[in-house]
């Protein structure tokens, strides 16, 4: 009896604290923080906590929880083919993906249930800012700050720099549903072991306030171009003003840590994201490379 109510008590708290990730092939830590690879997880939500108020030695791709050191297997890369696009689950736990016990427990949504499409808390001013469990910080599908991916053209982990990691493709209104499908401009190839590249997320004031900033190992596929992209610059919130908004490759956005924050003097209760608030357009980012003209085609 006793075992039965500690096994009800973990689902519940586990239900509590659920949050959002994306999982693809290439992922860091598919089976939590376990590198081995006779390891298998298939209810592992650890790569879905949230980041707050940490070092930046401790956010800086999910340090705090050893995510950084449990990579995928040898050759699997999360794959990006150049001018077009790539789709990954966005979920609560890995149980709720193609990923573990054969798709039995997806639905169209990240916690494997069923909601209507209009899904929606929003009943005005002092709304609560809740939808099912609330780990999609959101009111409904507008509401919904959207996601990122960014690219660093190193196969070694520890060598990504803020300034070598460029936002290279942006989802408006995500996270929402469970698949998620994002435009891949035109980049060149990586090199000998794939690059690395980042899934990020800030919420819209909506819930705690954090941020996310998920590995994977990546490459480039169809590759028509060697146009490297550029230095990658800090973002700027620019709702109040557009000409304050930084054009071509932007960072990602660290913001609510103890230390590694690149932007500052956002007028509360403003927040920012992965939107045209901070300069990106919904899309594959075709400004991002050191020669003009190098576009997706």
């Amino acid at each position: 009896m006793l075992h039965t109510s500690v096994l009800i008590i973990t689902a519940f708290t586990s239900l509590a604290s659920a949050h959002t990730a994306a999982w693809a092939k290439g992922m860091f830590c598919r089976n939590g923080a376990n590198p081995s690879a006779n390891h298998d997880e298939p209810n592992t939500n650890l790569a879905v906590n949230p980041l707050f108020n940490l070092a930046k030695e401790d956010w800086w791709f999910q340090h705090d929880r050893g995510c950084d050191l449990a990579p995928p297997p040898p050759g699997e890369f999360l794959t990006l083919p150049a001018n077009g696009n790539f789709t990954v689950e966005l979920a609560h736990n890995r149980a709720f993906t193609t990923l573990s016990y054969g798709g039995k427990k997806v639905s169209n949504w990240p916690d494997g249930e069923e909601h209507p499409d209009e899904w929606n808390s929003w009943e005005g001013p002092g709304s609560e800012c809740k939808l099912g469990s609330g780990a999609l910080h959101t009111y409904n599908e507008s509401n919904a700050a959207g996601t990122a991916w960014a690219i660093s053209y190193q196969s070694d982990i520890k060598k990504v720099t803020m300034e070598n990691l460029v936002v290279f493709s942006v989802l408006k209104h995500t996270p929402w549903k469970r698949l998620a499908t994002y435009g891949v401009p035109n980049l060149p190839k990586c090199p000998e072991g794939g690059c690395t590249c980042a899934w990020l997320w800030v919420p819209e004031n909506c819930g705690q306030s954090n941020m996310y900033m998920q590995p994977f190992k990546c490459n480039v596929t169809n590759v028509s171009s060697t146009v490297p992209v550029a230095k990658a610059q800090p973002p700027k919130f620019c709702a109040d003003d557009k000409s304050k908004c930084v054009k071509g490759a932007k960072q990602m956005i660290a913001y609510y840590q103890a230390t590694g924050n690149n932007m500052f003097d956002i007028p509360r209760p403003a927040t920012p994201g992965y939107n045209e608030k901070c300069g990106w357009t919904d899309g594959p980012q075709c400004d991002i490379f050191e020669q003009s003209g190098a576009t997706a085609s």
